[in-house]
C-alpha cells in the first residue's frame, strides 16, 4: 500500500516493514507498490539482493519521495510506486521484465533467476479492470514460461483476480486476490498467512516449494 498502514500512521513506517520481513523466514520475498527508495534499504538492512522496476507515478521522483517520507497517508499512492523481488540465501544470476500497459498505470511483470536454477516472476496486475487484468496475467505467464525455458518458476502477486489460471502453470495457494503458482515445482504443506498488524492493505502469504522431481 506503498508503505502505508490501514488505518494510516501518520509517518514513515520503513522501519516497521524491515522489522516484519526481517521476522519471517523465508527465500524469495515478492513485493507490490512499495515506495521505489525502499528496495535498495530493504535488501541492505535484510542481507538480500533485490531487482525491482517502477511501476506509476515518479515523475519527480525526489519531491514525491520527501512529501511521502513526511507525510506518506496525505500523498498515498503519489509517492510513487515499484515492484521489487527480494532474495536471500541464493543469488541473482538474471533478471527480465515486460511491459505489461502503458495506461491507466504502467503495470510491469519481472522475473530473477536464482543460482539455484530457480525462477521468480513477480505481478502486480491492472485494478478495476477484468478483462486487464487477465490480460495483463495471461502476458506475464506467456513470459515467465519464456524466460525460464524449462526451468521451474515462481508465479506470483497481486493479480487484482479472485479466481485466476492459467496455461502451464499450477495454483498452490492464494488469499482474495494475492496468488501464487508454480511450473516444476511442488508445494510443501499449505499456505501461511502471516501476521502483518496494520501494515498495507493485503495479507503477506508464505508459501514452501519442492522440486517436482
Amino acid at each position: 500500500m506503498h508503505g502505508r498502514s490501514v488505518p494510516g500512521a501518520g509517518r514513515d513506517l520503513w522501519q516497521d516493514f524491515g522489522a516484519a520481513l526481517a521476522g519471517w523466514e523465508w527465500d524469495a520475498a515478492l513485493l507490490q507498490e512499495v515506495p521505489p527508495w525502499w528496495p535498495e534499504a530493504l535488501a541492505h538492512r535484510l542481507d538480500a539482493e533485490y531487482r525491482q522496476v517502477l511501476t506509476s507515478r515518479n515523475a519527480l521522483l525526489p519531491v514525491r519521495r520527501a512529501i511521502a517520507t513526511r507525510w506518506p497517508d496525505a500523498i498515498k499512492s503519489n509517492g510513487g510506486g515499484a515492484n521489487a523481488i527480494l532474495a536471500r540465501r541464493d543469488r541473482i544470476v538474471s533478471h527480465r521484465a515486460q511491459r505489461l500497459c502503458r495506461l491507466p498505470e504502467r503495470r510491469w511483470a519481472h522475473s530473477v533467476r536464482l543460482a539455484c536454477g530457480i525462477w521468480v516472476t513477480n505481478l502486480h496486475a491492472t485494478a478495476h479492470d477484468p478483462d486487464a487484468a487477465w490480460r495483463d496475467g495471461r502476458l506475464a505467464a506467456a513470459s515467465a514460461l519464456g524466460w525460464a525455458v524449462e526451468e521451474p518458476v515462481v508465479f506470483g502477486g497481486d493479480f487484482n483476480l479472485r479466481d485466476p489460471s492459467f496455461d502451464g502453470f499450477r495454483r498452490v495457494g492464494g488469499r482474495d486476490v494475492d496468488h501464487v503458482f508454480v511450473a516444476g515445482l511442488e508445494p510443501i504443506g499449505g499456505v501461511d498467512v502471516l501476521e502483518r498488524g496494520r501494515l498495507s492493505d493485503h495479507a503477506p502469504l508464505a508459501v514452501t516449494l519442492g522440486r517436482a522431481d
